[in-house]
C-alpha cells in the first residue's frame, strides 16, 4: 500500500472515531429522548437487516433511486450539451435553469402527485428533477470551457454534432461532467427519499417517516445510519475517480 493510499485510511479512520465519539457525547447530553448510543444502533441495525421486510424496503428505494439517476444523468447531459453547441441558446437558457434550480423542490411535489400518482412514477419523477439541472449545468459549463482548437480541428475533419460530441467535446469535458454526476448523484437520492417519505407506501424514505410517526428512535437511527453509510461510502468512491480524472485528464 502506497504512503498516500496509508494516509488516506489513517485519516478516514481519525474521522470514523471522531464522529462516533461526538455521537456518544452527544448522546450522554440529549439521552434517550431523541437518539440511541452507537453500539445500541449498530446492534439493531444488525437485527433489521435479517428481517425480509428491510430488504424489501431497500429493493424499492434502489429501484426507484437508480431508475431516476439514469433520467438525470440522460436528461442532464442532452440539456447539457445541446446549449453547450449554441452560445445563443446558452445565453438565454441558462439563467432559466439556474432560476428553475434555485426553487424548493418540495413545492413541485403536489403537481408531480397529480400528474404521477403515488408509488414509483412519482418518487422516480421526484429524484430525478433534483439531479437533471446540476448535472445540465455542468456539462454546460464543461463544453463551453473546452479549448476552441479542438471543437475546430472537428469541424476540419467534418465530424458531424454527434461524432463531435463522441469522438472531442465529451472526452475532453469528462472530467466536469462526472463532477455533475457526483453533485447529482446526492440530490437524485435525497430527492428519491424524500419522494418515499411523503407519498410512497414503500421504500426507505417510507420506513424512515413512518418510524418517525411512531416515534421509534431505534428504527429511526438503524435507517439514518444505512443511508449515512451508503451515501458516504459511494460518494467517497466518486470523489477518488473524480480528482483521478481531474489529474489525468
Amino acid at each position: 500500500m502506497s504512503s498516500a493510499a496509508m494516509k488516506s485510511a489513517r485519516n478516514a479512520l481519525v474521522l470514523i472515531a471522531g464522529l462516533l465519539a461526538a455521537w456518544q457525547a452527544l448522546y450522554w447530553f440529549v439521552g434517550d429522548a431523541a437518539l440511541r448510543p452507537p453500539l445500541v444502533t449498530v446492534q439493531y441495525t444488525a437485527r433489521l437487516m435479517t428481517t425480509d421486510a428491510f430488504w424489501m424496503h431497500l429493493s424499492e428505494t434502489l429501484q426507484a433511486f437508480a431508475v431516476a439517476l439514469s433520467i438525470a444523468v440522460a436528461a442532464g447531459l442532452v440539456i447539457g450539451f445541446g446549449l453547450g453547441f449554441h452560445k445563443l441558446s446558452a445565453q438565454v437558457f441558462e439563467p432559466m435553469l439556474v432560476a428553475v434550480y434555485s426553487i424548493p423542490k418540495i413545492t413541485l411535489y403536489p403537481i408531480l402527485l397529480l400528474a404521477f400518482g403515488l408509488g414509483m412514477p412519482a418518487k422516480i419523477a421526484f429524484g430525478a428533477i433534483h439531479g437533471i439541472i446540476p448535472v445540465a449545468l455542468f456539462t454546460l459549463n464543461a463544453v463551453r470551457n473546452i479549448k476552441p482548437i479542438l471543437v475546430k480541428t472537428g469541424r476540419v475533419h467534418g465530424l458531424g454534432p454527434f461524432e463531435m460530441i463522441r469522438s472531442i467535446l465529451f472526452p475532453a469535458a469528462l472530467p466536469e461532467i462526472f463532477t455533475g454526476f457526483r453533485v447529482g448523484f446526492a440530490l437524485t437520492l435525497i430527492g428519491t427519499l424524500l419522494g418515499e417519505m411523503f407519498a410512497a407506501q414503500r421504500g426507505l424514505g417510507y420506513l424512515l417517516m413512518t418510524a418517525i410517526g411512531l416515534h421509534n428512535v431505534e428504527l429511526i437511527m438503524a435507517v439514518t445510519l444505512l443511508l449515512v453509510v451508503f451515501a458516504a461510502t459511494v460518494s467517497a468512491g466518486l470523489l477518488a475517480i473524480d480528482r483521478w480524472l481531474h489529474r489525468h485528464i
